[in-house]
């Protein structure tokens, strides 16, 4: 395959995903729509390895829109644990009731209808679709960028995200065929999650190693634009949030303001993240002040 051409990638990297695809339970053939829409609201920021058995148990709780939508959200808060960024589980237990009201307890497969429900962004949209009912849509992510940098474009680092240009790349590198894209959607994620890595790429066993710019051009250092870094967790607000949350999931009743004040010591910081969670409905004052999970 000749380095800069696109045209064979998929005839390379399809056959390889086939026996190089790690099991991970929401691939399985029998997964429902639901099963694989909660697994990407769950990995969206959060390693495979922390996301599988929580996948695994509320699948396991609530297999359909429907079981979720009977529950409180804060249920959904409870079972969500330590996978972080909590109010993913509010959204998903929002699209759950949109789900039943709307399309009567079946997932869309549109798009648009997709994008609609609660916590579905263009991403997510687009793996339900392609992975869920094998619709043919270009679905990038961290990893797939880094591969489309490094084979296509000779760069060692993908730059700042962009949704138009990231789409239009890897709609260019799409197999014509719904059933080969989905695939090729695929191969392209777990060829950058477990080969071409950001620190440590594996060259010496990629299955397009032949035909990549980077490799080909002597591997370059990165010298374009850089997103900016994320700001550091401990001591932060995120971290405090993050005490709060889980001294209301273990409570199972209203949690006063002054047993919280053992959470955290600085006062002000603690108040902040409090209002914070209320802000963005993971957490509900009563009228003495007493905070709980929301149950409505």
């Amino acid at each position: 395959m000749p380095r800069s051409d696109p045209a064979d990638l998929a005839a390379v990297l399809n056959p390889w995903f086939a026996h190089a695809a790690r099991p991970l339970p929401w691939r399985a053939a029998e997964v429902s729509p639901w099963a694989v829409l909660v697994s990407e609201f769950m990995l969206q920021q959060t390693q495979v390895a922390r996301v599988a058995p929580r996948w695994e148990a509320w699948i396991a709780r609530w297999p359909t829109p429907a079981a979720l939508a009977a529950e409180p959200p804060a249920e959904a808060v409870r079972a969500w644990d330590r996978l972080g960024y909590p109010r993913r589980a509010l959204w998903l237990h929002r699209a759950a009731v949109e789900i039943v009201e709307r399309h009567g307890g079946e997932v869309p497969d549109t798009l648009d209808d997709l994008l609609a429900l609660q916590g579905v962004g263009p991403y997510t949209a687009r793996a339900v679709a392609a992975f869920a009912f094998g619709r043919r849509h270009p679905v990038v992510d961290t990893n797939t960028r880094r591969v489309i940098a490094r084979a296509m474009l000779g760069q060692a680092e993908p730059g700042p995200p962009s949704t138009a240009r990231d789409l239009a790349s890897m709609s260019a590198l799409l197999p014509a065929s719904d059933a080969a894209a989905r695939v090729f959607n695929a191969a392209a994620m777990e060829l950058g999650a477990t080969v071409c890595t950001a620190r440590s790429p594996r060259c010496d066993v990629c299955p397009i190693a032949a035909a990549c710019a980077w490799r080909g051009a002597g591997y370059p250092s990165y010298a374009g634009p850089r997103r900016t870094a994320q700001s550091r967790f401990e001591g932060s607000d995120r971290q405090v949030r993050g005490l709060v949350m889980r001294e209301l999931r273990a409570a199972h009743r209203p949690v006063a303001r002054g047993e919280l004040g053992a959470v955290w010591p600085d006062a002000a910081q603690l108040e902040r993240a409090i209002a914070g969670l209320v802000d963005d409905g993971l957490a509900v004052a009563g009228d003495d002040g007493a905070l709980a999970l929301p149950d409505a």
